[in-house]
């Protein structure tokens, strides 16, 4: 089974090695700041949620997000984001740095990956523009003093807009397993345009916690908004004044040789300097990445939406011609990947044809798709043809892990924003066109189009959803630590997630390792009957009964 795990040793040494290392021209690179005011006004706080800078102001809204507004160039942006965000920038990073010697405590590893690092990010300051080096130079400015030790701030916060592709380039793997999809003209109940996303990326339940819905106004280029968190000025999911949205899905192809543009960085620029689909390939075509991703671009002034697939060796764009809908899980489907070995692999082997097929599927239930359906949607927990396939299972469009998930409708200028817990909370409704007619209001959004909470967190379902998640975690760490675990331990965690395999795999991989093959044989033959996320899981699981029945003699 991959490992979460894995892929957090690799992004946060990646981001604790990288720096320490001292990459002597990046450190030369720091921007020249000469043109720009230095000196903006100080922050005033009026409560613990409320705090002001000028024209600019963040406030946390009764769902709990954050939604903040800021102005300027790009330097200005940068400390004035800093500054307003200091103790949630401060959090994240927490959160982050954190994990390092728990992710990676052997002194070895971390000298060979230092090495290795050292040289595989040599270039990354190269191919990051300088509007977007400078903002981030200002937002260093606000870094803890914390982590000094490891490198300077502007240093660290740089790298840290490249962990994520770091992570996944180092390790090929696709876990963001995002979910995406578009209608229009008359598959939608009025003809406009309407999208709706997963953003499945988990970095912990603190981290998700503090989500920041961004309004920009940047001196040059488009005014957009972003769902993001303090320290990030990279785009995920967003839309600009112009009624263009970007998305992002992580896709599979070959690891690069050389880090380059940040994924998150791309999308910032096309979401500040695009206002059509052809202006947005533009700008995609002339950078370099060191991931595989399908950027979802939606247009008002198109309407529609296509698939701009990226990869460090390729480029294709998927437009459906002859179709009013788009749906995008984990693996492409333009031409240019038509005989991609990998994508092809992946498209076999992976979760994400099964979360195509599903959204289809409920697409295809509703003759017109509605703001309302579309949340729908994307809060489904079932499998195909609603089977029960357990909470958590990366075969759901709804995994219960998502940091956030949006909805656009591009023509209007509106956009809807899940609240916690993932995107079972309100989705609060935001009216770009008034917010941009009106920053300094206090609170940005439209409370009369938001869309109700799911009930679903207030059942004992749910309850034991998060219970299981905990014991899992519990589980685990004694597994890893070598530690006895009581039957009827592993047993509760059954009977909490009942139609989910992992928790019958959990309990199968124990016993295996204590020699209780026979207990360990009819957990494996349980995990069996359930929906196994992907094919190496279900090879391993096959594997596991194999040598069982042999040892056993049956």
């Amino acid at each position: 089974m991959l490992s979460r795990k894995v892929y957090w040793f690799y992004l946060f040494s990646f981001l604790f090695l990288a720096t320490s290392c001292g990459v002597s021209k990046s450190l030369s690179d720091v921007p020249d700041v000469s043109a720009y005011s230095t000196v903006i006004p100080e922050r005033v706080k009026i409560s613990d949620s409320t705090f002001s800078l000028g024209n600019n102001h963040l406030n946390k809204n009764k769902q709990g997000s954050w939604e903040l507004y800021v102005e300027g160039n790009p330097y200005e942006i940068g400390l004035v984001t800093g500054s307003l965000t200091q103790e949630l920038f401060h959090k994240q990073e927490a959160s982050f740095l954190s994990k390092i010697d728990e992710l990676v405590p052997s002194k070895t590893k971390q000298a060979i990956l230092r090495k290795f690092l050292a040289w595989y990010n040599r270039k990354l300051y190269l191919n990051v523009p300088l509007e977007y080096k400078t903002e981030i130079y200002g937002l260093s400015k606000y870094a803890s003093n914390s982590y000094n030790h490891i490198a300077e701030p502007y240093l660290r916060v740089l790298y840290f807009h490249g962990a994520h592709d770091i992570g996944h380039a180092l390790q090929d793997l696709a876990l963001v397993g995002c979910s995406s999809f578009a209608a229009w003209d008359e598959k939608t109940e009025d003809g406009s345009l309407i999208i709706g996303r997963n953003f499945d990326f988990y970095a912990g339940d603190e981290f998700a916690k503090e989500k920041i819905i961004a309004f920009i106004n940047p001196t040059e280029g488009h005014k957009f908004m972003s769902v993001t968190w303090a320290g990030m000025v990279g785009v995920l999911s967003g839309m600009n004044e112009h009624g263009l949205t970007v998305t992002i899905n992580a896709g599979k192809s070959k690891v690069p040789l050389i880090a380059k543009t940040p994924i998150s960085i791309l999308n910032r620029e096309i979401l500040q300097y695009a206002s059509t689909i052809d202006e947005a390939i533009a700008i995609a075509r002339k950078r370099q990445v060191f991931v595989s991703e399908s950027i979802f671009i939606g247009s008002a002034k198109d309407k529609k939406a296509v698939l701009i697939e990226v990869s460090p060796n390729n480029f294709g764009v998927y437009d459906v011609a002859n179709s009013n809908q788009l749906i995008c899980s984990n693996h492409f489907q333009s031409d240019a990947y038509e005989d991609d070995k990998k994508n092809l692999k992946h498209i076999e082997e992976s979760h994400s044809k099964y979360r195509y097929q599903r959204m289809e599927e409920l697409l295809n239930q509703h003759e017109k798709l509605t703001p309302e359906i579309a949340v729908d949607i994307l809060r489904n927990k079932d499998g195909l043809e609603g089977k029960a396939i357990g909470y958590g299972n990366e075969k759901a469009l709804n995994q219960l892990l998502a940091h956030h998930s949006i909805v656009f409708k591009p023509e209007q200028g509106l956009v809807w924003v899940s609240s916690n817990p993932y995107q079972l909370g309100e989705f609060v409704a935001y009216d770009l066109n008034e917010v941009f007619k009106n920053p300094t209001k206090e609170l940005l959004s439209n409370a009369e189009l938001n869309i109700e909470k799911d009930d679903f967190q207030f059942t004992k379902t749910y309850q034991n959803y998060e219970s299981y998640r905990t014991l899992r975690r519990q589980i685990l760490s004694s597994i890893n630590d070598d530690e006895i675990v009581e039957s009827s331990i592993l047993s509760d965690l059954q009977t909490l997630n009942p139609e989910y395999w992992e928790a019958y795999y959990i309990a199968g991989s124990y016993y295996y390792k204590k020699g209780y093959f026979t207990a360990a044989l009819n957990a494996f033959e349980k995990a069996k009957t359930k929906e196994i996320t992907t094919v190496p899981d279900q090879e391993q699981v096959d594997n596991y009964i194999k040598k069982l029945k042999r040892r056993l003699n049956r």
